[in-house]
């Protein structure tokens, strides 16, 4: 009878564990695509405000400073991008795994 106990127990803590770690998985989900409507957001709108720039520039060499302030800002704005999506999925990663770090510990003594 214990045997059926025990496993009905483990059973639950699966279960259990595995709602949890969807739930995480969720929730970090909307938070990478939150951020990433954010950029796209602020990403059309320095693309536009360059373009407005450049068609206001009366020369040759105004028109030059103003597209290499854009590509300039552009690289850092999806450098610092990328590493905020990078630490976004990373912490998703261990937020899903949370769950099952004590079922593994327990499972490997």
């Amino acid at each position: 009878m214990n045997t059926f106990e025990d496993a009905n127990k483990i059973g639950k803590e699966m279960m259990d564990n595995s709602l949890k770690s969807y739930a995480a998985m969720t929730k970090s989900l909307q938070s990478i695509a939150s951020e990433a409507s954010d950029y796209s957001k602020k990403s059309y709108e320095q693309s536009t405000a360059a373009f407005e720039k450049l068609a206001a520039a009366k020369t040759l060499e105004a028109a030059m400073e103003v597209q290499t302030e854009y590509a300039k800002t552009t690289y850092e704005a999806f450098v610092a991008e990328a590493t905020k999506m990078s630490e976004l999925f990373a912490d998703m990663a261990k937020e899903a795994y949370k769950p099952y770090e004590t079922a593994v510990a327990n499972a490997t003594k």
